[in-house]
């Protein structure tokens, strides 16, 4: 796995447009330009809840929230790749913990924050692991708020009563029978979102075929995707995609099926829990254990496939100051615990207030201490930006063509072009 720790996933629905922030607001504030994609319901609530710390404790800044909609925030990274280029970067901007992240600093986009975690302490409260994928040559670029599981199995436990199933499937064979088992009861046994979610898919029939250290493996050079156990996952994934129902516009509509009874599975990040447990101005409201439940995603139990949101610091930002005021919020315990149960996820600092954690959150917890760790493909942490790009682009080819000898010479072919 690459040693850095960039910010690649988590949210946000339908199509946006970042304003532009002007320079000051009323009174003489200075704004703080945040830029994220964080918008869909738990996660923007996350970010509200932290602003509000922000503002309590910097009274001299404004809070500017320059977020664009869009799943997975491949929106976000766009227009953010132009403002880079034109010179005019946020003050702060979200990006995954990973290789997501090496583009911008080999471009020399990023402050390297060392000095802040030395006078914050960061590495005495963060754990040693994730400090050391964050690392590139000795200096860390992002300061990671939470940490996500992408390896997760949302399901509706009164749909799979009606299926005759009585627990949630541990392999990739017993999900494929769960599947058809929905399927002739008449409803969706697989919902899926934007092309996204299906990349988001793949990683974890990977990861459920191969295991763990051969998933991590092709991540390494010299791996070799066109091997027999590559086969077989896609041959995997190709029966799964079979059952799956019309794509949504984004996850939230997809994981809104599971929790309406529409549906019977999703597989998505964590960031789910908040939307399907949060209260209806936020949220969907539903509760857990009834209208939705969880389990790893099928033939992945014991290994934690993580991602991390974190915050940079962009050389040339235009309040700098009031970007390390923010940096400093995002990694505090404080800001932390109001941030993670709002947006399904778990914070990164080992000192958080666990009795803040509870129902999924408590299970995240205890697995993320436990268990193997795997990186995301879609969200950041084993590819860069452009191997991502034409991992989705293979994906794409697929969900039209349906031809799965294609998508494993694309898969191949996107690893020999961009493996780092």
């Amino acid at each position: 796995m690459a040693s850095v720790l960039g910010l690649a996933a988590c949210g946000g629905g339908g199509a946006g447009q970042a304003s532009q922030a002007p320079a000051a607001s009323g009174g003489g504030k200075k704004q703080v330009e945040v830029f994220s994609w964080w918008t869909g319901p738990g996660e923007a609530d996350g970010l509200q809840a932290m602003r509000k710390i922000f503002e309590e404790k910097n009274p001299d800044y404004t809070f500017f929230d320059a977020a664009v909609a869009g799943g997975s925030g491949d929106k976000a990274k766009a227009l953010l790749q132009s403002k880079l280029q034109a010179n005019t970067p946020p003050d702060t901007f979200q990006g995954h913990a990973g290789a997501e992240l090496q583009g911008y600093i080999k471009a020399g986009n990023l402050e390297d924050l060392t000095p802040l975690y030395d006078e914050l302490k960061l590495k005495d409260v963060f754990p040693a692991q994730l400090v050391e994928q964050i690392s590139v040559d000795g200096k860390i670029y992002s300061v990671p708020v939470n940490i996500h599981r992408s390896n997760v199995l949302w399901f509706n436990p009164g749909v799979l009563k009606e299926a005759g199933i009585t627990a949630a499937p541990k392999t990739i064979e017993e999900f494929i029978a769960d599947l058809g088992k929905v399927k002739a009861k008449g409803k969706i046994p697989l919902s899926i979102g934007s092309e996204w979610t299906v990349t988001h898919l793949l990683e974890s029939v990977l990861l459920g075929t191969l295991g763990a250290d051969a998933y991590n493996a092709l991540f390494k050079p010299g791996a070799d995707w066109n091997g027999p156990q590559v086969t077989t996952a896609l041959n995997n994934f190709a029966k799964i995609m079979e059952y799956a129902g019309d794509p949504q516009d984004d996850w939230q509509p997809a994981a809104k099926q599971v929790a309406d009874g529409q549906a019977a599975f999703n597989i998505m990040g964590d960031w789910a829990y908040g939307y399907f447990h949060n209260p209806p101005q936020g949220g969907l409201g539903k509760k857990s254990k009834t209208d939705f439940d969880w389990a790893p995603s099928p033939g992945t139990e014991g290994t934690y496939l993580w991602l991390s949101d974190s915050f940079t610091l962009p050389k040339g930002a235009k309040n700098r100051d009031g970007a390390l005021a923010w940096l400093k919020v995002a990694a505090s315990k404080e800001g932390q615990d109001a941030f993670n149960p709002k947006k399904g996820s778990i914070p990164a600092r080992k000192d958080a207030d666990q009795s803040l954690y509870t129902d999924y959150l408590a299970d995240a917890l205890k697995d993320w201490s436990t268990n193997k760790l795997a990186g995301s493909i879609q969200h950041g942490v084993s590819v860069n930006q452009p191997w991502l790009a034409a991992i989705n682009e293979a994906v794409g080819l697929y969900i039209g063509s349906k031809d799965v000898k294609a998508l494993q010479q694309g898969l191949a072919d996107a690893a020999t072009a961009n493996a780092q």
